[in-house]
């Protein structure tokens, strides 16, 4: 086995996941003893597929995926508009049904795809300095990547991913060195596009989940308790 490989590994970060499955199984395995159990063994199998796969990736060198990433790009952009033509389940078309219990969400590949080529971008537009980021073309070019899906995405809807996406972006961004005032331009931005996205564009229920988040004292059917 590889030392350097190991080395490398944030095992704090692991170890964390690893103890948040375990609780997440837990927590499903005692809420659904009354439905046979249905969503604790669907959660078990991806859980056992997953784990294989990720240690799979483990050893593949990094700057192969990166290098790949573009055309894992492609492929997310393709799955997300496919999933768009799908039948709808709870109202949005945001899954691809394998069978009556197993279905997979490309967004939430798209999710980790996203981030391995907004780096790779970054890692070319800044080659030569940090700072390269701050260019109007090379900012528009990291916000157009991210854009496209993230609009693909609010045609499902599935406004709680999106809300992944612009806030992982964001993360990078700001990691990435972006210059103070386009920090303060997008916190203006959100600050006055919240209230507006809340009123006006979000449906009822994903203003009820919201309402339910910030009073405890309200149940997800909007009736105080």
């Amino acid at each position: 086995m590889n030392k350097k490989i190991l080395k490398n590994i944030e095992w704090g970060i692991l170890i964390c996941c690893l103890i948040l499955l375990c609780i997440g199984l837990v927590a499903l395995f005692s809420a659904t003893h009354d439905s046979n159990y249905d969503e604790f063994k669907k959660q078990a199998l991806w859980t056992l597929i997953s784990i294989p796969i990720m240690i799979i990736v483990i050893f593949v060198d990094y700057n192969l995926i990166a290098r790949i990433s573009p055309v894992l790009y492609a492929i997310a952009i393709i799955s997300l508009i496919a999933v768009l033509f799908t039948e709808p389940i709870n109202g949005a078309t945001s899954w691809f049904k394998l069978s009556e219990t197993a279905t997979i969400q490309p967004s939430e590949f798209a999710k980790i795809i996203l981030i391995i080529f907004l780096a790779y971008i970054l890692s070319i537009l800044q080659k030569n300095d940090k700072t390269e980021i701050n260019r109007i073309w090379k900012l528009g070019t990291i916000l157009l990547a991210a854009g496209v899906p993230v609009l693909l995405i609010i045609m499902q809807p599935d406004y709680g991913t999106v809300m992944a996406f612009i806030i992982g972006v964001a993360f990078m961004l700001f990691a990435s060195g972006i210059d103070k005032k386009y920090v303060i331009t997008i916190l203006l931005i959100i600050v006055i596009a919240v209230p507006i996205l809340y009123m006006f564009v979000l449906p009822d229920h994903a203003k009820s989940r919201i309402d339910v988040f910030l009073n405890p004292e309200l149940e997800p059917r909007g009736a105080r308790i």
